[in-house]
């Protein structure tokens, strides 16, 4: 018998390019499962119904996206359900908070009195107010909350606002500028500066700009300028905001204003917002029920 014949280079090279297009192959596959079984999991919704709605926005110029939970139980048995408007942080969109888990189980706690949630896409950087891009004030108090409140049956003058970062600036500034449209305000690790000067790139359009939105100036100017609404602060003691916070804290401290103000642990991150969820969501909740 012949002994076998010796493999040539090339035949060679073809089976370890075979060998490690399967391994590669086999190891997007493990990558796949493993994101499977982890970020592209579905989310328990706890029952809740996620929708999404195209808001065809003058005031901005161009169509903006809109996602809103229904939660299983809220609302209440007669009448329309109260309404929060949760505005996302700088390079978010309207589903940035829709597959996080916390937010279900947060309404799933409140049973009936768990408001509808609407997370409306606010661009990049737009900071929630008017400006050279757009009305984005506008955008949110004349466009999303009547397109929202009459697709879901939702009361419009038991409305609720708050946001994370950019959102919390956001929800701050729109109360101020629309004083009792809301039933309360909430900033979240909000995103706030003492001077024009300090500012994140791309936030305001100039200096005049920031003066006619500056939202702790307008607190120390009139410590009572949110009426008498609730209000939160919270904000992690390593973030990067908290001495603005602080301040703006103490602000309000000085007039009559209904706190709810809080320093906890971590920073400015999506690890310290999930585990604060259930109570953001439970301040908005009790407040439009007193709304």
């Amino acid at each position: 018998m012949s002994p076998p014949e010796r493999p040539r280079q090339a035949r060679i090279r073809r089976r370890r390019r075979a060998v490690l297009a399967l391994g590669s192959t086999l190891a997007a596959i493990g990558v796949y499962l493993l994101l499977a079984a982890t970020v592209f999991a579905p989310v328990d919704s706890h029952g809740a119904d996620i929708s999404d709605l195209t808001v065809h926005s003058r005031a901005v110029g161009r169509d903006l996206r809109v996602s809103v939970i229904e939660p299983a139980d809220g609302g209440e048995p007669a009448g329309k359900r109260p309404l929060l408007v949760f505005l996302h942080g700088r390079g978010g969109y309207e589903r940035t908070f829709v597959g996080n888990e916390a937010v279900f189980a947060g309404l799933a706690e409140l049973g009936k009195s768990a408001p509808l949630v609407a997370f409306p896409d606010g661009g990049q950087h737009s900071y929630w107010h008017d400006r050279a891009e757009g009305d984005w004030d506008e955008y949110v108090t004349g466009e999303v909350i009547p397109a929202v409140a009459q697709r879901f049956n939702a009361d419009p003058h038991r409305v609720a606002i708050g946001g994370i970062s950019m959102g919390g600036f956001g929800a701050y500034n729109l109360a101020l500028q629309h004083p009792g449209r809301f039933c309360a305000v909430g900033g979240h690790s909000p995103a706030l500066w003492f001077e024009g000067g300090e500012t994140a790139p791309g936030a305001f359009d100039d200096a005049e700009d920031f003066s006619r939105n500056d939202v702790i100036g307008a607190i120390r100017s009139d410590p009572d300028a949110f009426g008498t609404i609730p209000i939160w602060n919270d904000y992690g003691e390593e973030d990067p905001f908290a001495v603005y916070d602080e301040g703006f804290v103490a602000a309000l401290e000085a007039g009559d204003a209904e706190l709810s103000a809080h320093s906890w642990a971590g920073g400015h991150d999506d690890r310290y917002w999930d585990r604060h969820w259930a109570a953001y969501l439970g301040f908005y909740a009790r407040a439009l029920q007193r709304c």
